[in-house]
């Protein structure tokens, strides 16, 4: 696998990854993701932020994520918990695979490269925030290491579970 910043045609192979993941979120009785979010456009600002990134097995897109730098303010405030730290962080969005490399170890190697870009970048600490009911995002995270740390309230007022993973 290979692993690339965006580019403006990958959208909709990016769009499509993520229809499979709002029709799964909508089919389990989540509601995240829905309401035509995340969309074309919030994806073009992330690859014009060059915060957005595809992962390839050979020419084909399989994955995508956003990955950012910079401060998160709906991060300064977390409730019924803690941070794990105060350092840097790297914070990670739009996390969605293929539906056909579920189960393949895909996101466990997706994490990990993530990881290795924040220790070259000397950043030791990633978070990630998730519905409360995406029960298989908080199982990924969890058995890759993540820690749930409390509650985020988004700009938009909804509540979403907060993790975080310190790296060594």
């Amino acid at each position: 696998m290979q692993y690339r910043q965006s580019i403006e045609s990958d959208i909709p192979s990016i769009m499509h990854i993520i229809h499979q993941a709002q029709t799964q979120l909508k089919e389990a009785g989540v509601n995240q993701w829905q309401n035509q979010y995340p969309n074309e456009a919030a994806i073009l600002n992330d690859i014009h932020n060059q915060e957005s990134y595809v992962v390839l097995d050979n020419t084909r897109v399989i994955g995508t994520f956003a990955l950012s730098f910079r401060i998160e303010s709906t991060y300064n405030q977390i409730y019924e918990g803690a941070w794990q730290s105060i350092q840097d962080y790297a914070v990670i969005h739009r996390i969605a695979l293929d539906n056909e490399f579920k189960g393949l170890g895909v996101s466990a190697e997706m994490i990990n490269t993530i990881e290795k870009w924040c220790v070259n970048k000397k950043i030791f600490s990633i978070k990630i925030d998730t519905h409360e009911d995406n029960k298989s995002m908080r199982k990924m995270l969890e058995k890759n290491g993540f820690v749930y740390c409390g509650i985020i309230f988004l700009l938009d007022g909804n509540s979403r579970v907060a993790y975080e993973k310190l790296l060594t």
